[in-house]
């Protein structure tokens, strides 16, 4: 089997990797066209500083443990996975040599549809948690920021098949997000996968 491409970023108090090609253009065109029409996709009001809004993205979650993920106020309960997210998350696991229990989709419509800044440091997801993201349909900016040093940044393209995997303390001292972008855009599927404990 041929040796994945991984790119390694210097983030200090980070263990991000980067895997531009996790799928080929033609896997993954088919899995953005499956999961796009196949997906129970819900879209959840989110409260910002007491004013409350429809999320800017649509969401799904799915799981193998009928474990709820809550984040921003929101609890979501899972679907059981489908064959096709089966399929993912054991390629998923094999590469990143990690089991998980949960998946979160994402849904960016169009280059309005965002995800602020913010940590994937909720409590039922433990110390150092493991997140796999990955990324089919259009591609998007993503941006890192460091917590403590406001001028640690750093910003990359997330394509379409790739797989970026964060864990150490990548979580305690970075946050990160999926800015909008008035550029036309097509729309984007990410799936992070996740343990709950």
């Amino acid at each position: 089997m041929a040796q994945l491409e991984s790119i390694v970023l210097d983030l200090p108090q980070a263990e991000v990797v980067y895997f531009p090609n996790f799928y080929d253009l033609e896997t993954a065109n088919s899995i953005f066209n499956r999961l796009k029409t196949e997906t129970p996709w819900q879209q959840d009001k989110i409260t910002v500083f007491g004013k409350t809004y429809d999320q800017p993205r649509l969401t799904a979650l799915y799981g193998n443990n009928g474990k709820s993920y809550t984040y921003s106020n929101i609890t979501m309960q899972p679907h059981p996975f489908s064959a096709l997210l089966k399929k993912i998350k054991t390629k998923t696991e094999e590469t990143t040599k990690t089991s998980f229990t949960t998946c979160l989709l994402n849904l960016y419509r169009f280059g309005k549809d965002s995800n602020g800044w913010h940590a994937d440091n909720e409590k039922e997801l433990g110390t150092n948690p493991i997140i796999a993201s990955l990324s089919f349909g259009a591609p998007r900016a993503f941006h890192f920021k460091n917590k403590e040093n406001k001028h640690l940044k750093h910003k990359m393209i997330l394509e379409n098949g790739s797989l970026l995997l964060m864990k150490g303390t990548t979580q305690h001292h970075w946050l990160h997000q999926i800015p909008k972008t008035a550029k036309p855009i097509g729309p984007r599927i990410n799936l992070t996968f996740r343990t709950i404990r």
